[in-house]
């Protein structure tokens, strides 16, 4: 890897600048009800919020749709979505971590993603026009 080339403070301050870009998830897994609209929809018909969260990161809202409860293709497709948007908003996380929370916490993982996606998170502030 690169930094396995790398010696001395040049590599430490490369880890801590990298380290430094990641940020965390605007909401708690289990903060559903900071917005009760998206909390209520996803519990009734957590299909509909999974494909619009697979709509917003550019994967296709139909197909997330019909693989949403289909085993092995759902869990499949919950960690793609996950970790599109972990990666699109420079939020720390691993594989692992994505598949631990759609196996055990799976609708609580759709309402943080939509609660990410809806306020724009950290990586996706806009900036005023003039």
């Amino acid at each position: 890897s690169v930094l396995s080339v790398l010696r001395g403070d040049f590599k430490t301050d490369l880890v801590r600048y990298l380290q430094s870009m990641s940020a965390e998830w605007g909401n708690g897994l289990f903060g559903c009800f900071n917005d009760c609209g998206i909390c209520i929809m996803t519990y009734f018909c957590p299909c509909y919020t999974f494909a619009k969260n697979a709509e917003a990161v550019g994967e296709s809202c139909f197909l997330c749709c019909l693989c949403y409860g289909c085993q092995p293709f759902d869990l499949a497709a919950k960690v793609a979505v996950r970790t599109k948007i972990r990666e699109q908003k420079g939020i720390a996380g691993t594989i692992a971590g994505d598949i631990v929370c759609h196996v055990f916490c799976s609708v609580c993982a759709i309402c943080q993603e939509a609660q990410e996606l809806k306020t724009g998170g950290a990586k996706n502030m806009s900036m005023a026009r003039e």
